[in-house]
């Protein structure tokens, strides 16, 4: 009898990937030769679903279309627009998610149904909540929430010959973590984690992107930020400028007709050095270097106590992150494993651990933020209502169960709200809400009643909480009040039966190919087709305004079609330009 196959997928924000465990080794699945599926969605001009890379061509002619970093809205109560459609941030999610897992089936040949999905160590109840929400969009039953840093650490030798300290630097497209494991026996404890959900490889991108438009605004006095179109195609060239940076000294950022100004286009041309990428980008490294140092002293243990530095995160391949590490902690860091793919791997060796595969070690997590309520306290010298009251440390072994007991402040209190907030500070107020409850009834007693909580952490760090009044046994458990619950009450039903319909078009006929090579008669209209806009691309500047915005416009669109491999469309915008550049030419 077949063992049960539960994936592993790493839901990144630039990249995410699906994993599975094969032979007893971790094995990311690939799809006409790629691994890596680009984090971007999108819908194209006839309204039909674009995912990965198709999505990511657009985004610089159709901005207002496509979506890419979703997983830094995750949690939030925001409203995603793409187009005339709205979504929310797990219902966006929820496409890359069906899409690996539509992948890893036409893979295996198989129906999949279980997964482990990661998330950063630093995502809150409410983050992890999400992601299990669009897990469940996707068609997954979540089988289990996996910090990232942790699934990395899953990939490496399990059964060191001694105890060993790992600590694992994950700079992503979008967050970054780090995490202290000591690794024995089999056996994967992590000791602490820290991190940053809204520091990433986007926010060098975002450094580099100012760093040339204000460079192109002095040279021509005009601000490419002004122009969505202009700002993602200066945004997709830059992020091609910062891996080129990774192994040469210098790049070069170049977009031909990028603007206009008094009717003559402009052309982008500008060289980075890598130096000058470096001193744009230490602030934020410095912002890591002090994550780790709050990771090792939470841990109680110093640099030269930790035996392994892992890199993980498509970010950790920008030389400088290698040699301020290298510097801080004494030590060489490691990186054999592709560290784009790394989290997917463990994320799969996870997988196969709950499916009965001995393919790995017994993992202890932690949780990564105390989780507590607001209780009357002392905040300073004076009384306060909103004194954090934590119940489970951070840092504290997953999964666990904790309780506190609270007392009633007024007599004859029929009812107490309880609050539960995720963070550090000793004022509540500066701490993430997770969500609150109201149990009511209580018994008509003196000030001092006593209520029970409990909180209960399981492994993927979803919390229950209960409150139980001890007088009389009266309980309730928690039911958050967030956008996630009421996505799921009110519009689950909704938005499953609007996401079948917007993936059906990806298999209506003309929309997009099937993974693998583009046909002749298609390679043969991209061809014509970029041989009519290198010949129509020369006659902007002689052409009136109004035939040059016409031609602008007629040229994006090719691009657009050619781009998303849509050969009715390149043949029919061909017709129409090709009517246009004979009439110009024959001026």
């Amino acid at each position: 009898m077949q063992s049960e196959i539960i994936i592993g997928i790493d839901l990144g924000t630039t990249n995410s990937e699906v994993a599975i465990v094969r032979d007893g080794r971790p094995e990311v699945l690939a799809e006409a030769g790629e691994a890596i599926l680009p984090s971007v969605v999108g819908i194209d001009h006839q309204g039909r679903l674009l995912v990965g890379q198709p999505a990511r061509n657009q985004l610089a002619l159709a901005p207002e279309r496509t979506i890419r970093s979703i997983k830094r809205r995750m949690g939030q109560e925001v409203v995603i627009s793409l187009g005339e459609l709205k979504f929310t941030p797990q219902e966006v999610s929820a496409v890359i998610l069906r899409t690996l897992r539509e992948r890893a089936e036409r893979v295996l040949g198989l129906p999949l149904k279980k997964a482990v999905i990661t998330v950063p160590a630093f995502f809150n109840d409410a983050q992890r909540q999400a992601t299990r929400e669009a897990g469940a969009l996707a068609g997954l039953e979540v089988v289990r929430i996996l910090s990232e840093p942790t699934a990395a650490i899953l990939t490496y030798d399990p059964h060191p010959r001694d105890q060993e300290r790992l600590l694992v630097y994950d700079l992503g497209g979008g967050t970054f973590d780090v995490s202290l494991a000591r690794v024995e026996g089999g056996v994967v404890e992590i000791q602490s984690s820290h991190g940053d959900v809204q520091l990433g490889g986007d926010d060098f991108d975002q450094l580099l992107l100012d760093f040339v438009c204000d460079g192109f605004a002095a040279e021509h006095g005009v601000d490419l930020r002004r122009s969505a179109a202009a700002r993602a195609r200066v945004l997709r060239a830059v992020e091609q400028a910062k891996r080129r940076l990774s192994d040469f000294a210098v790049a070069v950022v170049e977009e031909e007709f990028i603007a206009e100004r008094d009717g003559r286009p402009l052309n982008l041309v500008m060289e980075i050095k890598r130096v000058e990428y470096e001193q744009l980008i230490r602030p934020l490294l410095a912002r890591t270097l002090g994550c780790v140092d709050r990771a090792l002293a939470d841990a109680g243990i110093t640099a030269r106590q930790v035996d392994k530095v892992i890199l993980v995160g498509g970010a950790t391949r920008t030389p400088l992150v290698r040699k301020l590490l290298e510097e801080r902690l004494g030590r060489p860091v490691h990186g054999e494993i592709e560290p784009d793919l790394a989290v997917a791997m463990g994320a799969a060796v996870q997988g196969g651990l709950l499916a009965g595969h001995n393919v790995g070690p017994i993992l202890i997590d932690i949780t990564p933020h105390s989780i507590g309520i607001n209780a009357l306290g002392r905040l300073g010298a004076e009384a306060s209502p909103y004194s954090f009251s934590p119940i489970i440390p951070r840092n504290t072994p997953l999964p666990v169960s904790r309780s506190e007991i609270y007392t009633t402040t007024s007599d004859q209190q029929e009812a107490a709200r309880i609050t539960i907030f995720q963070g550090e500070d000793p004022d509540c107020r500066n701490n993430t809400v997770v969500g609150d409850f109201l149990i009511e009834g209580l018994a008509a007693l003196p000030a001092g009643n006593q209520v029970l909580v409990k909180f209960e952490l399981d492994a993927s760090g979803i919390l229950t909480v209960t409150a139980v009044e001890r007088a009389t046994g009266l309980s309730k458990q928690v039911v958050i009040s967030s956008a996630i619950e009421r996505f799921r009450t009110t519009q689950r039903s909704d938005a499953v039966d609007r996401l079948e319909a917007i993936f059906a078009t990806m298999n209506d006929p003309g929309t997009t190919v099937a993974p693998g090579e583009d046909s002749a008669t298609l390679r043969q209209a991209v061809e014509s087709a970029k041989a009519l806009h290198a010949r129509a691309a020369t006659l902007i500047a002689q052409a009136s305004a109004e035939n040059a915005a016409e031609l602008r416009g007629l040229l994006l669109e090719l691009e657009s079609a050619v781009l998303n491999r849509q050969e009715a469309e390149i043949r029919s915008i061909q017709g129409e330009l090709e009517d246009l550049v004979f009439y110009l030419e024959d001026v």
